[in-house]
């Protein structure tokens, strides 16, 4: 990584100062994103959070995980868990918590909460699950392992395992290879041995 590029990522010291819930070690976060509360934020190894980012609320970040630029991870108290390896694309939007669409409640933080009705149910997003730019993930939603989700996409239900879906709302479109796991075995067990020669 040339130094323009490391200068576009917080140090290590700076991001410790941010007492995050969980560091893990190689974690590049940039500076241009926004990380709201980072005590409720968990964020382990080998893990990026790119450009023009926002994490907010109960946010858990696996392994070998990829935030994309302009993505919007809004937890809330519910939260988001993001598997090892799973992905978002540029500018994918996730709420685990949402106000009341349907007319019986206001619907915006300029009044108190008795006058609304706010959604909320955590959202995860399975192993080696990845969510096309552009989509949007709704409350309550679980991406079962290996899900892809296509761009622009709307997800307002939970996913089966190793499947392509697209569209608005998103419907499953076929199943997805799992030959990946075999690339992760390899990346893995190259990764140790790079590890223990240190």
């Amino acid at each position: 990584m040339s130094q323009q590029e490391k200068d576009r990522y917080y140090t290590r010291q700076e991001l410790k100062g941010m007492r995050f819930r969980k560091l893990g070690h190689d974690v590049l976060i940039s500076r241009t994103s926004r990380i709201y509360i980072p005590e409720y934020i968990s964020i382990d190894n080998f893990s990026i959070v790119d450009d023009f980012c926002i994490l907010s609320g109960n946010v858990e970040i696996g392994k070998n995980v990829h935030v994309a630029h302009g993505c919007r991870v809004i937890a809330g108290r519910d939260g988001i868990v993001m598997a090892d390896f799973s992905g978002l694309a540029f500018g994918v939007t996730i709420f685990a918590q949402s106000d009341d669409y349907g007319g019986n409640a206001l619907t915006n933080p300029t009044v108190p909460l008795e006058f609304r009705k706010i959604l909320r149910a955590r959202i995860e997003i399975g192993r080696h699950a990845i969510v096309g730019a552009g989509s949007v993930i709704v409350p309550g939603v679980i991406l079962g392992e290996g899900s892809a989700i296509g761009s622009c996409s709307m997800v307002t239900k939970s996913t089966d395992p190793w499947t392509v879906y697209f569209g608005t709302p998103a419907k499953k479109i076929k199943n997805r290879s799992q030959n990946l796991l075999e690339l992760e075995k390899r990346y893995l067990a190259e990764r140790s041995s790079a590890t223990e020669s240190k």
